[in-house]
């Protein structure tokens, strides 16, 4: 099942995707929440395939993040071997992790607005994962997917100058401008994804620019989920951003966003963005 949220920014309404439009969810939930996505989704998607529920169209419908503003956006940095060396830096031996602010997550065509001053503002093609249950202290790996309510696709946009050279230790100084993470379009249930061999593409203006599998992730969903899990609460609702391959600026291979660029990132099943930079 694809959930989604349309409509006016700040005023979304929840939706699932059927074949050719979606299905109002609102007599169900008020939102894609952690309320929501902690109940058997399964039950959700009866109703919908019971046709009891409004139909609207897909034509000119705003696409919002598919999920309500999470209470955390955890991070997982360098998780792709390829993309620590663009980094000048060594494949890490435990998870690289740093937080974004929960008000940086937008819709998947919203505008990119380049901070003011900035020259190394960046793009990140990754895998999202959404929590369905709360998750502490996990007992092992294979637990850990229980608590998965189902992948979406982000862009964790990054400003290398804040984030490496003026971050005081941390990289949230680079991380979390106004709009820094679209996501979106949808959120698919974990029953409908294997998340351990999807493909992950961006483009600048078309031109291509990461292509890689999650299967190259130095630590999987299985493992970010569980060791997150020993140091933090993940609550139902929350974002977990598993890393970004190579081929992005940073490498020095390809310019940073400037005014006018188009940046799209895609990810099989999850759908794709697009965000015009300004």
């Amino acid at each position: 099942m694809k959930f989604a949220r349309i409509g006016e920014a700040g005023r979304e309404i929840p939706v699932a995707l059927a074949e050719d439009h979606y299905v109002d969810l609102s007599a169900l939930t008020d939102d894609i929440d952690g309320a929501f996505l902690s109940q058997p989704l399964e039950d959700v998607a009866a109703m919908v395939r019971s046709g009891g529920l409004p139909r609207i169209p897909r034509e000119g419908q705003r696409v919002g993040a598919p999920i309500a503003r999470p209470s955390a956006v955890v991070c997982v940095g360098m998780n792709y071997a390829a993309h620590a060396a663009e980094s000048g830096a060594k494949p890490p031996e435990d998870l690289v992790v740093f937080l974004k602010t929960p008000n940086t997550v937008t819709g998947p065509e919203e505008e990119l607005r380049i901070p003011p001053g900035s020259e190394r503002t960046d793009w990140e093609v990754e895998l999202g994962v959404v929590i369905g249950r709360r998750a502490s202290y996990l007992g092992s790996p294979e637990e850990a997917l229980g608590h998965v309510a189902g992948y979406t696709l982000v862009n964790d946009v990054s400003e290398r100058e804040w984030q490496l050279e003026r971050s005081g230790g941390q990289w949230g100084k680079g991380k979390s401008f106004p709009g820094f993470s679209p996501v979106g379009p949808w959120l698919v249930t974990a029953d409908e994804v294997d998340p351990g061999d999807l493909r992950l593409r961006s483009w600048v203006n078309g031109a291509p620019r990461q292509d890689s599998r999650t299967s190259d992730m130095i630590f999987d969903v299985a493992q970010i989920v569980w060791r997150l899990s020993q140091f933090l609460v993940l609550e139902p609702g929350d974002l977990v951003m598993t890393g970004t391959p190579e081929g992005v600026a940073l490498s020095g291979r390809f310019p940073y966003l400037r005014p006018g660029d188009v940046v799209e990132v895609a990810i099989d099943g999850l759908g794709r963005q697009r965000q015009a930079v300004r």
